[in-house]
């Protein structure tokens, strides 16, 4: 991308209605706008991170066995109603009568819909298990929408739901969803600790929430310093095999973590001293095992093996897909703007043209920039250099390839790493190794 022809309205002054830095460096970096309370317009620079996380959400529900499929937004009334939520749910709910009378509403979550499309085609036990997701947009009538995209009224979600036909089932699809869920977080460079929760109106009895660890966060949490330690991308750990699972999941809640509601001093106290964290997390994540809540109602049934009836058991796993967005700048920012971890970064690299004219300057930002093939902004604008900096560290590129005439001149370049400020002078070819390299 060409910043001479990149549609990037980018902010000197931070907006009145910002409150927290995720926000203040969205709307700065132009990123977003906001088109109405809580409702966002995602302009190319933040369309581009949204899509990448998208992706390696993505890539981790496959991985861990589960199918894509895409519901609508709006649903019908009747089948909430079947479930006893509709009048349950509350004014987050945005209720709608479309012009046949009939009650229709735009979707906050889609237990009720994913269950009445699945009864559809399953008739026997050995229709299970399943494991159904999508990234979808959903609604809900925040009372008070606030902090950008961390709590809007619309925002991308992934929710799967998985159908399994006893419990042990259901606990087996439970444990890969963790295990699938803090695979995705790591993929994203942040450290996320799953914390034992209510259920909530979605009800249910096993129930985690991830929390992403964030000075700003809106919960107090504590932890285990052992979850710092965990890497979990490569660990060896095989969805097909249901001991792994249980090891894995062993590990992971045999180690303190709880919120501020849900916190217990007498078990914090059996933790050493020097292992016990605290601070301020962001919810991204959540999960849920409930059972026979919504087959039961919605009158989901299939035939056992001994051919009686049978409510398969179900589990739903949300993602707060653009929620992340402004977790992942909460967690990495400082105060020259956002540091994007290299895997959802928008653009690997930030090329800095010193001197647009200068043909040794121009010809070695061009040949950087095509071997970077897309993954690079390019900054060919007649502006100071001051502005190109300041513009390259608020959008948060981790790498900034700075060309001047003088090292253009030996055929150099100076990198900079966004995140350490580290600067370094070497060839286009080490450059990119190691702006490649990540």
């Amino acid at each position: 991308m060409r910043l001479s022809r990149a549609f990037l309205p980018t902010l000197k002054e931070i907006p009145a209605e910002a409150a927290i830095a995720s926000h203040k460096l969205m709307l700065r970096a132009g990123m977003i706008r906001q088109t109405s309370a809580g409702i966002y317009a995602w302009l190319p620079l933040g369309l581009r991170v949204l899509k990448k996380v998208e992706q390696i959400v993505r890539e981790e529900q496959d991985a861990a066995g589960a199918q894509e499929i895409l519901m609508p937004t709006i649903q019908s009334a009747d089948l909430w109603r079947q479930s006893g939520r509709y009048d349950d749910y509350g004014k987050e709910m945005l209720r709608i009568r479309d012009r046949h009378d009939r009650d229709m509403l735009f979707g906050p979550t889609n237990e009720e819909m994913v269950t009445d499309i699945f009864k559809t085609y399953a008739k026997s036990y050995r229709d299970l298990p399943r494991n159904l997701y999508h990234i979808q947009w959903k609604f809900r009538d925040e009372v008070r929408p606030r902090f950008g995209v961390m709590r809007g009224r619309e925002f991308l979600m992934k929710d799967g739901y998985s159908f399994d036909l006893d419990v042990e089932g259901g606990t087996r699809s439970y444990r890969a969803m963790m295990l699938a869920y803090m695979r995705t977080f790591q993929r994203m460079g942040l450290r996320a600790v799953p914390m034992r929760a209510d259920t909530g109106p979605i009800g249910g009895n096993l129930s985690h929430e991830f929390i992403i660890l964030a000075p700003t966060g809106e919960s107090t949490v504590f932890y285990d310093a052992a979850f710092e330690e965990m890497a979990l991308s490569n660990a060896d750990y095989s969805y097909e095999k249901p001991e792994d699972l249980e090891k894995f999941f062993n590990q992971i809640t045999s180690l303190y973590a709880a919120t501020d509601e849900m916190h217990d001093e007498a078990a914090w106290a059996q933790v050493p001293a020097d292992r016990q964290r605290e601070g301020k997390g962001i919810e991204v994540g959540h999960i849920f095992f409930f059972g026979e809540k919504y087959s039961k109602s919605m009158g989901l049934t299939v035939a056992g093996p001994d051919g009686q009836p049978v409510n398969p058991q179900m589990g739903s796993y949300g993602i707060g897909v653009s929620r992340l967005l402004g977790a992942i700048i909460e967690a990495s920012h400082d105060e020259a703007g956002i540091i994007w971890p290299d895997a959802v970064a928008p653009f690997r690299c930030a090329i800095l043209n010193l001197k647009p004219g200068d043909l040794a300057t121009d010809a070695l930002c061009e040949k950087l920039y095509a071997s970077l093939q897309g993954d690079a902004v390019y900054d060919d604008r007649p502006e100071r250099a001051g502005v190109k900096f300041n513009d390259a560290d608020l959008a948060g590129y981790p790498w900034q390839a700075i060309i001047g005439p003088r090292g253009a001149a030996n055929e150099k370049i100076e990198l900079k790493r966004r995140a350490t400020g580290e600067r370094a002078e070497v060839s286009l070819e080490e450059a990119l190794h190691r702006i490649l390299a990540g």
